[in-house]
C-alpha cells in the first residue's frame, strides 16, 4: 500500500498531434494530425542543435507550468527555486547515441559532433527544462520501461511529501525516428509529449491554484492482477474506468477483473506510447473531472513480470 500523503495535479499541458488541450484527450484527438511544431510554439531561439525529445520536452513544460498558474507568457509566477523536473522518457536520445556510437565504432571520438555531447546524456531533457525556466528544484529522468510515465509521478509525489520542492513538473515524452523503431521494433512511436504539475493539496489552496484531479495513493507490483488488487485497498469506491497498461492490449486481461468497470486505452494511431502513458493517463483522467466525471479512474502501465506500476486518480475535493 501506498503510504504517501495525496497530491494534486494543478496543471496539465500536452504538445501531441491532433490535441490542443485536455479535452482532446477525453473527446479523442483529431487524427491524423501532422506532428507538432516546437518552432510554432516556441520560436526558433534557443532550439538549434537540440534534439526531437528535449524540443518537445520545452513546448509541453511551457504549456503545463501556464496552466498551473506558475508562469504566464511575460515569465514565472512563482519561485523557480522551488520547482523540480522528472522526466519519463525510454528513448529520447537514442538516434544521438546511436549516431555518436557509430562514428566512434566507424572513426574515431574525434569524429564527433561538439553539438552532441550534451544531447548524449540522458538526463538532457529534464535539465534543458529546468535551464531554459529557471526551475531550481530536483532534477531527473525516468527511463525503466513501459511502467516509468508513473513511476515518475511517483518520484515526485515522494519528493514532494518529503518537502523537497513545493511543486514538480512531471513531463512524459518519446520522439519517433528510424532509430527508435529499430530499437522498439514498432511501426511507429508517438511523436510527442504530455506533462502535469503535482503539488501537495495544501499548497496549491494556498496559491489559489485550480485542482484538476488527486492522487490518491500509488502501487508497485509484479502483475497487472496484482495491481488492481492493490489500488483496490486505496479508496473505498468503485472506479468509473480502468487505463490499461499498453502491452496488455485488454485482451490477456482476466475478464473477471473489475468486471463492470470500463476499459480505456489510448489511439492507436499514436503509435507505442511508453514513457509517456503514464502521465497521459492522468492528463485524461484530469480532463474526465473538468467534464464533470466523480467516480474515481485507475491507471496502469508496466509489463507483467517487468513490473506494473498503478495510481488512483481522483476528482477535486468538494466538486459537485
Amino acid at each position: 500500500m501506498s503510504e504517501l500523503a495525496p497530491v494534486v495535479i494543478s496543471g496539465v499541458g500536452t504538445a501531441l498531434p491532433g490535441v490542443t488541450g485536455a479535452a482532446d484527450l477525453v473527446t479523442g484527438p483529431d487524427l491524423p494530425a501532422e506532428p507538432v511544431d516546437p518552432a510554432a510554439v516556441l520560436g526558433k531561439r534557443g532550439l538549434k542543435y537540440k534534439d526531437r525529445a528535449t524540443q518537445l520536452g520545452l513546448c509541453v513544460a511551457f504549456d503545463g507550468l501556464k496552466d498551473a498558474g506558475l508562469r504566464d507568457d511575460d515569465g514565472p509566477q512563482a519561485e523557480g527555486a522551488r520547482i523540480g523536473v522528472v522526466v519519463a522518457s525510454n528513448y529520447g536520445n537514442v538516434d544521438t547515441i546511436c549516431r555518436v556510437t557509430t562514428t566512434i565504432a566507424n572513426e574515431t571520438s574525434r569524429g564527433t559532433s561538439p553539438m552532441d555531447s550534451p544531447n548524449a546524456s540522458s538526463n538532457i531533457i529534464a535539465s534543458e527544462i529546468a535551464i531554459r525556466y529557471k526551475l531550481g528544484g530536483p532534477n531527473l529522468t525516468v527511463c525503466n520501461g513501459d511502467a516509468s510515465g508513473l513511476d515518475a509521478l511517483r518520484w515526485a509525489a515522494t519528493m514532494l511529501n518529503a518537502g523537497r520542492a513545493d511543486q514538480f513538473l512531471v513531463i512524459g515524452v518519446e520522439p519517433d525516428n528510424e532509430m527508435v523503431r529499430k530499437l522498439v521494433g514498432a511501426d511507429r512511436i508517438v511523436d510527442g509529449a504530455v506533462a502535469v504539475v503535482l503539488e501537495r493539496e495544501e499548497t496549491a489552496q494556498e496559491r489559489g491554484a485550480r485542482i484538476r484531479a488527486r492522487i490518491d495513493g500509488f502501487a508497485r507490483t509484479g502483475t497487472v492482477e496484482a495491481g488492481v488488487r492493490r489500488l483496490r485497498t486505496l479508496g473505498d469506491d468503485t472506479p468509473g474506468g480502468w487505463y490499461l497498461p499498453e502491452t496488455a492490449g485488454g485482451s490477456e486481461i482476466p475478464a473477471d477483473l473489475l468486471a463492470g468497470v470500463p476499459r480505456h486505452g489510448m489511439p492507436d494511431a499514436w503509435g507505442a506510447l511508453s514513457g509517456v502513458l503514464g502521465v497521459l493517463q492522468c492528463a485524461v483522467a484530469a480532463g474526465r473531472f473538468d467534464a464533470g466525471e466523480q467516480s474515481p479512474v485507475y491507471a496502469t502501465a508496466g509489463r507483467d513480470g517487468d513490473g506494473i506500476a498503478g495510481a488512483v486518480l481522483c476528482a477535486p475535493r468538494g466538486t459537485p
